[in-house]
């Protein structure tokens, strides 16, 4: 039941959680995570976008905001007092905290996914992965909870903890508010949005990305997972791709913080994800730094991908670093 004088959708983040009955360190986390991304939105709209002068352990020069974002939600992950284990897509090691507690939670998390299109103004956003307990190389779904944060025109929250897909809005008051419940996806859809060069496609990859383009299908790609993949969603029709490449097999998105958490959301909706060959959320990773190809979105687009690419001779090499 909703907070008494209140609407469903006026409804806060911390509220809604408490009237559906999630559990109270879990809560916790997801609010965490939600005011550390109050901070970061201001430092997008205020802070130094220059380099921060430091790589991280993929050789991808760092901004400053990312160094800013990551610290931020360090701190308000320790200040939680509910966190076993963390790992950063910005570190090369899982951070402990108090690694031995079983009834703690562990999160994977991409602090500002497409950073350096911050000085172009366009959209980015955080992603986050949660676990029960101190393990975090486990398959995706083992996931207890998933979400991202999207800093666009509006800052909008897209959580998931296995009971549906929810968008929550920051408002002038910097709360997050209930503005759609439990967003679906239609079976197929007519976006595509293909990353990776595409002169560097395997015959499968190709053959799919023509048969979307045959069906009417509209490329919209930004060059942002985080946008994307919420186009998708909101949309509730079309595919996201960033495929194995010839020069690159393992794809180029890291599983532990960008697709497992994205995949636990499409799925939750209604939609897939997948290799090309196997589900996203079966994957065993066995390094923090895993990569993996991947096509999601809607559930009949993704099955014709991986129909497109059993054709290939060619296996596809194991999940791995890039």
């Amino acid at each position: 039941m909703s907070e008494p004088g209140k609407t469903k959708f006026q409804i806060d983040l911390r509220h809604y959680l408490r009237e559906t009955e999630e559990d109270r360190d879990l809560t916790r986390v997801i609010c965490e995570m939600a005011d550390a991304s109050k901070y970061i939105v201001n430092s997008i709209r205020t802070g130094d976008l220059g380099v921060a002068g430091t790589s991280n352990l993929y050789g991808e020069q760092q901004l400053a905001l990312d160094v800013l974002s990551d610290r931020i939600i360090r701190k308000r992950m320790l200040h939680s007092g509910v966190i076993a284990n963390l790992a950063s897509e910005e570190t090369s090691e899982i951070i402990p905290m108090d690694p031995e507690c079983e009834e703690k939670y562990s999160v994977a998390y991409d602090p500002l996914d497409g950073s350096s299109l911050v000085d172009v103004n366009l959209a980015v956003g955080t992603i986050v992965s949660i676990y029960k307990g101190p393990n975090l190389m486990q398959p995706g779904r083992n996931q207890v909870a998933a979400m991202y944060i999207l800093y666009g025109p509006r800052t909008t929250l897209v959580l998931s903890t296995g009971k549906g897909v929810h968008e929550f809005s920051m408002n002038q008051l910097m709360e997050y508010t209930l503005t759609r419940e439990n967003v679906r996806m239609e079976s197929s859809g007519k976006i595509y949005s293909p990353g990776g060069q595409r002169n560097l496609y395997t015959p499968g990859t190709e053959n799919f990305v023509r048969f979307m383009e045959e069906k009417g299908a509209k490329l919209r790609y930004s060059g942002g997972f985080v946008p994307d993949i919420n186009q998708i969603l909101m949309k509730g029709k079309g595919i996201f791709l960033y495929p194995h490449l010839q020069n690159a097999p393992q794809g180029k998105l890291r599983l532990l913080y960008e697709l497992n958490p994205m995949a636990f959301l499409v799925e939750q909706a209604g939609g897939a994800a997948s290799t090309g060959r196997q589900r996203i959320l079966d994957i065993e990773p066995k390094r923090i730094d895993d990569c993996a190809p991947v096509f999601i979105g809607c559930r009949n687009d993704v099955a014709k991908a991986e129909e497109y690419l059993r054709s290939e001779k060619a296996p596809m090499a194991a999940v791995g670093k890039a």
